[in-house]
């Protein structure tokens, strides 16, 4: 590519050597990606990548906070101020979890960045402030579950979060080695369809308060406080 060109798209160089580092990444982690090889492939050349990113590492640092902060736009995108809040949830990780399985790529750079320690998204001053929007958003979500009381008042908003995103995110990771050890594959429509319900439920199940999931599950209630009783007597 003519060097005058690129001086004159800067956004267009850097979005493309980004876009070039993301598939090197991914498929070859850290330290297999070759910065001539991403250069070739976004159509310019390694001076000009060392010039947006300084160095292979903040490279890599870059593509892990432009896939986080994708991640964290797709979901604050959606307005759910407008469902029932046991519908809003529902939502909420059915769009992450459809998410997942639609971006193998940022899992892969997650599960190549936990092989590194999570050292270089520490190095990240970006992410916290990607995060924050995410949780506000759920948070005001439980707030008013909790008000109209459909959802018990002490969820805490963030590991609410994190155990949200990681039901889905496992079936979805660890697809591969779930078919080879149980015979089970997570990518067929059917599996997703199955477990994603049951996540839904079992997220639902938590958010009610006490009373509401003793009217819900009479039977179970009460052996639960036989069971209670027996053990005092």
């Amino acid at each position: 590519m003519n060097e005058s060109k690129v001086k004159r798209d800067p956004e267009g160089t850097r979005r493309r050597i980004l876009e070039a580092a993301t598939q090197q990444f991914s498929t070859l982690g850290l330290a297999g990606a070759r910065v001539d090889a991403i250069a070739t492939a976004a159509g310019t050349n390694e001076r000009m990548l060392y010039y947006y990113f300084e160095s292979k590492e903040g490279l890599y640092v870059a593509v892990l906070e432009a896939m986080y902060v994708e991640f964290a736009n797709h979901e604050v995108s959606q307005d759910l101020s407008g469902l029932q809040p046991a519908d809003a949830i529902r939502a909420l990780a059915l769009s992450i979890w459809d998410y997942l399985r639609s971006n193998p790529q940022w899992l892969n750079l997650i599960n190549n960045e936990n092989l590194h320690g999570g050292q270089y998204l520490e190095r990240s001053p970006k992410l916290r402030e990607a995060i924050s929007p995410v949780i506000s958003l759920l948070s005001a979500t439980l707030a008013r579950g909790a008000a109209a009381g459909d959802f018990r008042a002490d969820v805490d908003a963030l590991d609410f979060y994190v155990t949200l995103v990681a039901m889905g995110y496992y079936v979805v990771s660890n697809r591969f080695t779930l078919k080879a050890f149980i015979g089970r594959d997570y990518s067929e429509p059917s599996a997703i369809e199955a477990v994603s319900a049951m996540h839904v439920e079992m997220l639902l199940s938590f958010l009610r308060p006490a009373s509401a999931a003793a009217s819900l599950y009479p039977a179970s209630a009460g052996a639960a406080a036989r069971e209670d009783g027996a053990r005092m007597n």
